[in-house]
C-alpha cells in the first residue's frame, strides 16, 4: 500500500502510546477541492489535521504519525471516552460534503480505507464497534462522513458493526411497540453521548444517517428502535 508522506504540524508534540489508540474516527473532508482539503490540514492556523486523507482516485497522504495526537475529533465522547483525539487514528476522505454538493464517494477511496483500516485494527488491535463516524463521536454538531457513506459495505468486508436487513427483520419480530425511554438506553448502550431524557432530534437523525439510510427524518419510528435494540444486544461485540 503506497503512503505520500506530508508533514502537518497541527498536532501534539508529546508521543502517545501503542496501547492508548483504540479506536479510527472517519471523517469527510467537506471542502471544494482537494487542494483545499490539504491545504486546511496543514495550515498552522487552522489548528485542524489527521492521521491519513484519502483522495477521489485511492491515494493515501499521511499527514500525522500514528504516535502523534492529530487535531480531527474536536469536542468529541463516545462510552467512557472524551475528546476522542486522544485514543483515536483520524482518516479523511476527500469529499465536498454537505455544503458543497455531496458526493458519492469513490470505488478506490472506499477500497483503500477498508485496506487502510484493516491495516491499522491489526496493528493497533482495535475492535469493530470502534470503528466509527465523526457524527457518531460528535452527533449533535457533525454530520460526516453521511448518508452516502457505505457502512454496510465496510461491515460485509470486515470494518466496523452493521446490521443487514435480514438480521433486523428475523430477530426482532416480536417487537411491536416504540419505548423512548427503552431507545436512550439502547444509544448509551452502543455507545453514543449528549443525551438526555428529552432525546435530540439531531441525535436520531445521525442514527440513521449511519443505520437506516434510506430515511433519514428524525423521527422515531419502529424500525429506528429495532436497529437500536439489535445494535445494542451486540454492544460487546469485538
Amino acid at each position: 500500500m503506497q503512503i505520500t508522506k506530508l508533514n502537518s504540524t497541527n498536532h501534539d508534540n508529546k508521543l502517545r502510546s501503542v496501547k492508548s489508540i483504540t479506536s479510527i474516527v472517519l471523517h469527510y473532508t467537506g471542502m471544494q477541492s482537494e487542494r483545499e482539503s490539504l491545504k486546511r490540514l496543514m495550515n498552522p492556523k487552522t489548528k485542524v489535521s489527521c492521521h491519513y486523507l484519502i483522495n477521489r482516485k485511492g491515494k493515501i497522504f499521511k499527514l500525522v504519525e500514528e504516535l502523534k495526537v492529530a487535531w480531527h475529533a474536536g469536542k468529541s465522547r463516545w462510552k467512557k471516552n472524551k475528546n476522542l483525539n486522544k485514543n483515536s487514528i483520524g482518516i479523511e476522505l476527500v469529499n465536498k460534503g454537505h455544503k458543497y454538493g455531496y458526493q458519492n464517494f469513490t470505488k478506490e477511496q472506499i477500497n483503500t480505507l477498508i485496506k487502510l483500516c484493516k491495516k491499522l485494527k491489526r496493528k493497533y488491535k482495535i475492535k469493530n464497534k470502534l470503528i466509527l463516524g465523526h457524527s457518531d463521536i460528535a452527533p449533535l454538531r457533525k454530520i460526516d462522513p453521511g448518508e452516502k457513506f457505505p457502512w454496510a459495505f465496510l461491515g460485509k468486508k470486515g470494518i466496523g458493526i452493521y446490521p443487514s436487513k435480514n438480521q433486523i427483520i428475523y430477530n426482532l419480530k416480536s417487537i411491536k411497540k416504540i419505548s423512548k425511554k427503552q431507545f436512550i438506553k439502547n444509544l448509551q448502550k452502543i455507545g453514543y453521548c449528549y443525551l438526555s431524557s428529552d432525546y435530540k432530534k439531531k441525535i436520531i437523525m445521525n442514527f440513521q444517517r449511519k443505520f437506516r439510510q434510506n430515511k433519514i427524518n428524525g423521527i422515531l419510528d419502529l424500525e429506528t428502535f429495532k436497529i437500536s435494540e439489535f445494535l445494542a444486544k451486540k454492544s460487546n461485540i469485538s
